[in-house]
């Protein structure tokens, strides 16, 4: 059995790789770590979520997909879906598309010679439960917990500006 560490030995960050923690900023490890936890936990809560709003067997990026085509009630292109969303894999989105097509929550339309999405009366509801359970679930437990609506809206700031910095490591990566 291991010994116990006394307490005031410090164990550094709270990383999942300890060999990239090692760099010139730890702290990025650290967000990484948590970065990654949170998406998985996040893609956990949209489909629990989804199904007790009654749209069960929905993927994470259904979900999300959904929600965007749904918001301010405008038709969506596919290239802009993927633009807001931050997604490379077209097909992936067209797959959640026909999908959510199949399962009437979406209509197709056109703009133009462009293929458009829209959200059906039964997309427009299931999202509203589930809007609705998020507020019941997850919202209340959040406040629960004290935490600055500021400081999260800050938080969110930063985690958009550091995508950008990830996305501009991977065009360089892949120039290599």
């Amino acid at each position: 059995m291991p010994e116990s560490l006394p307490p005031s030995e410090d164990l550094g960050p709270i990383v999942s790789s300890g060999h990239l923690a090692a760099g010139a900023m730890p702290a990025l490890s650290e967000f990484e770590f948590a970065i990654s936890m949170t998406v998985h936990a996040f893609h956990r809560w949209m489909v629990r979520g989804m199904a007790a709003a009654g749209m069960a067997d929905l993927s994470p990026l259904d979900v999300l997909v959904l929600h965007n085509v749904n918001h301010r009630a405008k038709p969506k292109r596919l290239a802009d879906i993927c633009l807001v969303l931050n997604i490379e894999d077209t097909h992936l989105v067209n797959y959640a598309l026909k999908k959510l097509e199949r399962l009437k929550l979406l209509k197709s339309g056109r703009k133009g010679k462009e293929k458009t999405v829209t959200v059906t009366p039964a997309g427009e509801e299931a999202c509203r439960r589930y809007a609705h359970i998020r507020e019941q679930l997850l919202v209340k437990s959040v406040l629960a917990t004290g935490l600055d609506p500021v400081r999260l809206s800050e938080i969110a700031a930063a985690m958009r500006s550091l995508s950008g910095q990830y996305d501009q490591a991977a065009r360089a990566a892949a120039s290599l």
